[in-house]
């Protein structure tokens, strides 16, 4: 267990300090030293640290296990990270405060499976105490975020793989490649369909548990008072600490359907019904954004309807998701296929992928991609300027609901054109000693 007070500022200056002093302590932290850049041998094992063990921090830490061995697990529920260590073994090293692990020299790699609010800031400090990094969808909590994630990742040169996994799954990645090739003549319109948001509340106000570390949970955003369904997995029905199923499906869905039309949004338009429930879930009862792309290409984001997405184009339309593909041009597959040689969405997947394989297969293939770039320094399939941007979408798409007026977007210098209110919230004013920089 570690002091929780200690700030991210007076950590990184500090294990500078150590660094530079040249300490001969096992876990000083020594980013130009890390384990990951030396010349290994091809049966070496990676040292992992996991970050975040409820549910899909564990999944992500379980499909690791074929290239490495988990040495330390970081949760700020003792009771998670307790859990967490039984099922990886029992000799695991536990950590509440992520910056510690990161302090140890011997691991190479991290995973991230926190809430939302905490991406950026562990993945920026894991890159620069020199790990590399496979951190949960969505990448970041604002844009401003991504912009600093964008500098941070070339500067440190780490490899980073961002779990938007569907970017590894063969019916999303035949549906891009289809568009891309004009199997469905000019794309005109893209259809995505979310889900509905989460409603409840009012919930009531407890002391936090003994085992869980409220304030270290809390990081950037703001003090309040202990709910237990603003944390775990129902963090997501808060703004605070995400956006809804803009960024929870949306990371997942808008990046494939951005991917197909291969390009950023111009304007964005949006609106939606907000609940008012004192402590009470806050993100949208009801929602729909609309995007306009160049070339005049439409896209829509929804609440309702069949979850996936549909590709429209002037010769015909196709329908995905994680259990089907779908359309004329999918049927007229079998007499005019696609040669293994026209997938060039990805020319560094050098993944001997079957024909069909279901959803735990793709993200075991997602994990593989990365860790065979972490053996080549190469960029991965989701890489943190395609994340950035996917998530980038997913966030106009909830300002412009919150302001209720179009926006246009200067992809650029990834901000809104002429409209100061909607600039603000590009980012969001951070707590004291959990600021990100």
């Amino acid at each position: 267990m570690t002091d929780s007070r200690l700030s991210r500022r007076t950590f990184l200056q500090g294990c500078s300090a150590v660094a530079a002093a040249g300490v001969l302590n096992p876990y000083h932290f020594t980013a130009g030293a890390a384990a990951s850049d030396r010349a290994r041998s091809a049966n070496d094992r990676f040292r992992i640290g996991a970050i975040g063990m409820r549910y899909q921090g564990s999944v992500v830490a379980e499909k690791t296990l074929p290239h490495g061995d988990i040495v330390a697990i970081c949760d700020v529920d003792r009771e998670m990270a307790e859990k967490a260590r039984e099922e990886f073994g029992g000799k695991a090293e536990l950590y509440e405060d992520y910056r510690r692990m990161l302090e140890r020299q011997d691991i190479e790699i991290i995973t991230i499976g926190s809430p939302d609010h905490w991406h950026a800031a562990m993945l920026i400090d894991a890159c620069r105490a020199g790990k590399d990094v496979y951190v949960e969808k969505p990448l970041t909590l604002t844009i401003d975020e991504g912009k600093l994630i964008a500098r941070i990742v070339k500067e440190t040169g780490r490899v980073v793989q961002v779990g938007s996994w569907q970017r590894s799954d063969h019916r999303f990645r035949l549906a891009v490649e289809m568009v891309r090739q004009g199997r469905l003549g000019q794309l005109q319109r893209v259809d995505v369909v979310l889900g509905k948001n989460v409603t409840g509340g009012p919930f009531e106000i407890k002391q936090p548990p003994p085992h869980l570390n409220w304030d270290l949970w809390l990081g950037q955003a703001p003090l309040v008072p202990y709910i237990e369904e603003r944390c775990h997995y129902t963090f997501r029905w808060w703004y605070e600490y995400s956006g809804g199923q803009m960024t929870d499906w949306g990371a997942h869905h808008l990046d494939i359907a951005q991917w197909a039309i291969g390009s950023q949004p111009l304007e964005v338009r949006g609106q939606a019904t907000y609940p008012d429930i004192p402590n009470g879930y806050n993100v949208a009862v009801d929602y729909y954004a609309e995007y306009r792309y160049p070339g005049g290409v439409i896209m829509t984001v929804a609440d309702h309807g069949r979850n996936g997405i549909m590709f429209t184009g002037t010769e015909g339309r196709i329908f995905v998701n994680r259990g089907a593909i779908q359309g004329r041009p999918v049927e007229d597959l079998e007499d005019a296929p696609l040669e293994r040689e026209d997938f060039k969405l990805y020319a560094h997947d050098n993944l001997d992928r079957p024909a069909r394989m279901g959803k735990d297969d793709s993200i075991i293939n997602h994990m593989g991609n990365f860790f065979d770039c972490v053996k080549t320094r190469e960029v991965p399939i989701a890489d943190v300027i395609s994340q950035h941007h996917s998530t980038n979408t997913c966030h106009m798409g909830n300002i412009a609901m919150h302001v209720g007026r179009p926006l246009r977007w200067d992809a650029e210098n990834e901000r809104f054109l002429a409209d100061d209110e909607a600039n603000t919230l590009l980012s969001r004013e951070q707590r004291g000693g959990y600021e990100i920089a």
